[in-house]
């Protein structure tokens, strides 16, 4: 399948130093996916009021990547910011995606924790199953 790279970053948010971090760690774990074998299909994916991330797809498995990024000593980690009602916002997200792409793939719900550190450096570990729902 052709890629379908939809980046789409909205202006406003990157005008802020939160718009400019969450862009830049967007970016960061689409480098880690691709070197770890992954086809990036979609960034910033937006459907009415819906968005993903990153979608990737790796071995028949389609993964919905929530990408969250912090600072260096950050008091929370990314981890911390998948809550069930964001859970629930994903999966309305990846089922308006899964309508519009007409894709038929397993699903995977994922978590990239992007952490910049002041040199300019990120670290980006990858949660694979971080979030489970049963289809």
């Amino acid at each position: 399948m052709a890629s379908t790279d939809t980046d789409r970053s909205r202006p406003a948010r990157l005008s802020t130093p939160t718009g400019e971090t969450g862009a830049r760690g967007e970016r960061a774990a689409a480098e880690h996916l691709r070197a770890a074998g992954y086809e990036i299909c979609a960034m910033n994916w937006r459907q009415g009021r819906y968005e993903l991330d990153i979608v990737a797809r790796k071995a028949g498995m389609l993964h919905i990547v929530e990408v969250k990024t912090r600072r260096r000593g950050s008091l929370t980690p990314p981890e911390a910011a998948i809550t069930p009602r964001k859970f629930r916002a994903l999966h309305r997200a990846a089922s308006s995606y899964l309508r519009a792409t007409g894709e038929e793939a397993e699903v995977q719900f994922d978590l990239a924790a992007v952490e910049l550190a002041p040199d300019g450096t990120t670290h980006v570990q990858l949660v694979e199953h971080a979030m489970e729902y049963n289809w």
